[in-house]
């Protein structure tokens, strides 16, 4: 059976190949993920109070729903992040006009 670490960090994959096919880059994201692991790349984006790798770029194509901050706010990965992670990746979107639906 896959683990909820397992899953976010295929889902966070596939949100790159998105990414790519809208012409924004993923590599160092990938990269990153590798060295690393997804998940604890993922904590310490959002840790930190720079957005995740291509959030402008995915701002104005207007597909924020592909960004980490999106992702990390799906009840599924609720247990991977701590309430101020959380609460940054909300920040982040909100003021960015991210439409939630």
């Amino acid at each position: 059976m896959i683990g909820t670490e397992e899953k976010f960090a295929a889902a966070w994959k596939s949100q790159w190949d998105k990414m790519e096919t809208l012409g924004v880059p993923a590599t160092r994201m990938r990269q990153q993920a590798d060295t690393f692991g997804a998940v604890a790349l993922a904590r310490r984006i959002l840790s930190g109070r720079k957005c995740s790798d291509g959030f402008d770029s995915l701002q104005k194509k207007n597909r924020l729903d592909l960004t980490l901050e999106a992702l990390c706010l799906q009840s599924v990965y609720g247990e991977l992040f701590t309430d101020d992670q959380v609460n940054e990746a909300l920040n982040r979107l909100m003021e960015a006009g991210y439409s939630f639906r």
